[in-house]
C-alpha cells in the first residue's frame, strides 16, 4: 500500500527546476522593475542600479531562512506553516503572520496587475483614464484566476513559456536601449559620484529596501512543494538562481534605461516610464516591445503570485485561521482561495494607488521575512544553518524594515496612517478567528 502511495505521489508531482525557476522569476520579475524605476531614479538618480543591486543581498539575505526552513518542514503553508510549527504555543501570532502575508500577496497582485494595465493602455488615446485602467487590471486578474482554476500542468507550462519569453524580451529591449547610449560610461560614472554627493548612503540604503518588493516571488517555490520533483535539490536551485537572475535583469535594464532615456523623462512617467522612454530613443517599434516585455512580465507575476499564495491561504484555512470554504479544493487546486485572491486584489485596485500598493508590500514582506529570519535562527540547529549568516540576515532585514518606516513617516504620513490601519484590520481578523478556532478546539476535546 505504502508502495503504491509513494508512486501516486510520484507522478502527481509535475513541476520541474524549469517551471519552478519560473514561478520565482514570474513572481519577482513583474511589476517591479517597471514600478520602481521611476520611484529610484527620483530618488537617487544613477545610483539606481547600485540599490537594486543591494536590495538583491537583502533578499538573498530573506531567503537563506525561507530555504532552510523550506527544506526542514516541507509544507507548502510556507511562511505561516513555518512560524506556526516553530513557535507552537502562539496561535495568534501564526495567525496574524498568516493574515499578513496574505494580504502582502494580495497587494502585489494588484500591483502586478495595475502595472500591466498601464503598459497595456500607455499607446491608447484612453490610456491616461484611471477607471480604464483599473478596469482592465481587474480583467487580467480575472483570466489568469481562469487558467489557475483550470490546471497545475497548464498553469506550469504558460508560465514557462510567458517567464523565458519575457526574459528573451527584455534582455534585447536593454541591450538596444544601451546601443543608442546618450551617455558615455565615463559621464555616466560622473554621474553616479554627483549623484552620491547629493543623495547620501541614508538614500541609497532607503531605495534598497524599496525595491525589495521587487524581489517578492522567490517564497513561491515553496507553496509547490507538493507539485515538484526533488525539492531537496530544487527549492534551493530554483530560489537562489531565480534571485541572481533577477539581479542582472533589473540592473541591465536600469543601466539600459539611465543610458538612452534622459533623467527627467524616467521620473515623468512613471507607471510607465520605459515606454514612454523607448518610444522617444527608438520609436513605435521600441515602445511596443517594451509594452511586450511588460505584458508578458506582469503576465508571469500575476499567474506565479495566484498560484503560489492561494495554496498557502488553502493551508490557513484549514487550521480554521480563516473561512473553512477556502480550503477545499478540486483536484488538489484550491479553487475558493483562488477566487478569493483576486476579489481582494481587485478591490485593492479599485480602492489604491500604485505607489499605496507598492510601499504596503515592502513593509509587509521584509516584516514577514524578517520574522522568518528570527524562526530559522531559533531552530538553526534543527535547519543546519550559520548562526553567523542567519544573524547577519536578521540585521539586513531590520535595517531595511526601519529605512522604509522611516521614509514612509518623514514623507508621507498619511499613507503610513493607511497601511497602519490596514495592519489592525488584519490583526483583528486574524484574533477573531483564533477565538473561533479555539472554542472548536475545546468542543471537539469535549465530545
Amino acid at each position: 500500500m505504502t508502495h503504491s502511495k509513494s508512486i501516486h505521489r510520484t507522478r502527481s508531482k509535475k513541476l520541474g527546476l524549469p517551471e519552478l525557476i519560473a514561478i520565482a522569476l514570474g513572481g519577482m520579475v513583474g511589476g517591479g522593475i517597471f514600478t520602481i524605476l521611476g520611484i529610484s531614479v527620483s530618488m537617487i538618480g544613477m545610483l539606481t542600479p547600485v540599490a537594486i543591486i543591494i536590495g538583491g543581498i537583502i533578499a538573498a539575505m530573506a531567503a537563506y531562512s525561507y530555504v532552510k526552513l523550506g527544506l526542514y518542514y516541507r509544507d507548502e503553508g510556507a511562511t505561516y506553516s513555518f512560524y506556526k510549527k516553530t513557535y507552537e504555543n502562539t496561535p495568534f501570532a501564526a495567525s496574524v503572520i498568516g493574515w499578513f502575508v496574505i494580504f502582502g500577496y494580495i497587494s502585489t497582485l494588484a500591483l502586478y496587475a495595475y502595472t500591466f494595465s498601464a503598459y497595456a493602455t500607455s499607446s491608447l488615446s484612453f490610456g491616461d483614464d484611471i477607471w480604464i485602467r483599473k478596469g482592465v487590471a481587474i480583467g487580467i486578474i480575472v483570466l489568469f484566476t481562469l487558467v489557475n482554476v483550470w490546471s497545475v500542468n497548464g498553469m506550469g507550462k504558460l508560465e514557462d513559456l510567458m517567464v523565458y519569453t519575457k526574459l528573451i524580451i527584455l534582455t534585447l529591449i536593454s541591450i538596444v536601449l544601451i546601443q543608442h547610449s546618450n551617455v558615455d560610461t565615463s559621464t555616466f560614472i560622473q554621474h553616479m559620484k554627483v549623484d552620491a554627493s547629493n543623495s547620501g548612503v541614508l538614500n541609497i540604503l532607503i531605495v534598497a529596501s524599496i525595491t525589495f518588493v521587487a524581489y517578492e516571488g522567490f517564497q513561491l517555490v515553496i507553496n509547490a512543494v507538493n507539485e515538484m520533483k526533488q525539492p531537496e535539490k530544487n527549492i534551493p536551485r530554483a530560489i537562489y538562481s531565480a534571485i541572481v537572475l533577477a539581479i542582472l535583469i533589473y540592473v541591465i535594464i536600469a543601466v539600459g534605461a539611465l543610458l538612452a532615456i534622459p533623467v527627467q523623462d524616467i521620473i515623468q512617467n512613471q507607471e510607465y516610464a520605459l515606454a514612454a522612454g523607448a518610444n522617444d530613443v527608438l520609436g513605435s517599434i521600441g515602445r511596443n516591445l517594451v509594452i511586450l516585455g511588460a505584458i508578458l512580465a506582469t503576465s508571469s507575476a500575476i499567474s506565479g503570485t495566484v498560484f503560489g499564495s492561494s495554496r498557502q491561504m488553502s493551508v490557513i484555512a484549514k487550521d480554521g485561521f480563516m473561512p473553512s470554504y477556502l480550503a477545499k479544493r478540486k483536484n488538489n487546486i484550491p479553487i475558493n482561495a483562488i477566487i478569493t485572491m483576486a476579489v481582494f486584489a481587485s478591490i485593492l485596485i479599485l480602492i489604491g494607488g500604485l505607489q499605496l500598493i507598492l510601499e504596503f508590500g515592502s513593509v509587509t514582506f521584509l516584516l514577514v521575512s524578517l520574522l522568518m529570519a528570527f524562526a530559522n535562527f531559533k531552530i538553526r540547529k534543527a535547519t543546519k544553518s550559520s548562526s553567523l549568516i542567519t544573524l547577519i540576515s536578521i540585521l539586513g532585514l531590520l535595517l531595511g524594515g526601519s529605512l522604509i518606516l522611516y521614509y514612509e513617516i518623514s514623507h508621507k504620513a498619511n499613507q503610513m496612517l493607511f497601511i497602519l490601519a490596514m495592519y489592525g484590520v488584519l490583526i483583528l481578523a486574524a484574533w477573531g478567528y483564533t477565538k473561533i478556532r479555539k472554542k472548536a478546539v475545546i468542543k471537539e476535546e469535549s465530545l
